[in-house]
Formats: structure tokens, C-alpha cells, sequence
């Protein structure tokens, strides 16, 4: 992967959005969560993303990759270089992080759940009326 297919696959998933932080540093967040962070001011760019405590452990053994400045210690890793990991591993580990910090994240309820929801109570209250 390169650094427009990281974006585009990040930007993929629901409610994500990016903003540039701390300089070069392209944050990919949830609910105001990180998920994954692009350092585009290193070449070649690096990934940090969060884990869960075993795949941390597994992932950091392997050469290229290493727990994340500042952040490791809360299971967070870091790719030296993009092509560390094959593809569907790469797009495998970023929708792992970004599921764990959704399920934290206060992301937005779906408007058509909720707008259906809201429709299905007018018109109960309408069959109320029309019988009151």
C-alpha cells in the first residue's frame, strides 16, 4: 500500500474522518479517537495504529515494526515502512484498530435507524388519535 490507498481505505470506514496534527502527521480518527496515524514528514512514511495486547506482542517481534512513541505502552504500534506488511494484512491491522476505537468512541447513532424509528412512532401516535 502506499500512502493515497492508507488514506482512501481509512477514510473507507463509517464516521472516519482525517486531519492533519502535529505537523506532517495525517491523523485518521472515529468518534475525536485516533484509529491509525500517517507520518507523511518521514521517508518513507510510517503507520501507527492501535492493537489488541496479543497481536502487539506478535506484531513487534517482527522486523519493521516497533511499539509506537509515547503511546506503546497502551498497545499501540508502529510500521517503519508501509510495505512491512503484505496488503490484506496491512488493511486487516487498520480495520482491527479502527474497530476497537469505534466501539469506545461516541460515534454519531444512524440517522435511518433513528429517522425510521421517529416515522414508526408518528404514525403510531396518528392511529392513536384516529381511534381516540
Amino acid at each position: 500500500m502506499n500512502i493515497d490507498s492508507v488514506r482512501t481505505f481509512c477514510l473507507s470506514f463509517p464516521h472516519a474522518s482525517e486531519n492533519l496534527q502535529w505537523g506532517e502527521e495525517l491523523c485518521f480518527k472515529v468518534g475525536g479517537k485516533l484509529f491509525a496515524v500517517l507520518g507523511l514528514s518521514s521517508v518513507p512514511p510510517r503507520l501507527t495504529f492501535k492493537c489488541d495486547p496479543e497481536s502487539f506482542a506478535e506484531l513487534t517481534e517482527r522486523e519493521g515494526i516497533s511499539p509506537a512513541r509515547y503511546v506503546g505502552r497502551y498497545k499501540w504500534a508502529t510500521l517503519e515502512r508501509l510495505d512491512v506488511l503484505d496488503d490484506l494484512e496491512l488493511q486487516d491491522i487498520i480495520r482491527q484498530s479502527y474497530e476497537m476505537v469505534a466501539t469506545k468512541a461516541k460515534v454519531p447513532a444512524r440517522k435511518s435507524g433513528a429517522g425510521s424509528r421517529k416515522l414508526a412512532r408518528q404514525t403510531d401516535l396518528t392511529q392513536v388519535r384516529k381511534l381516540g
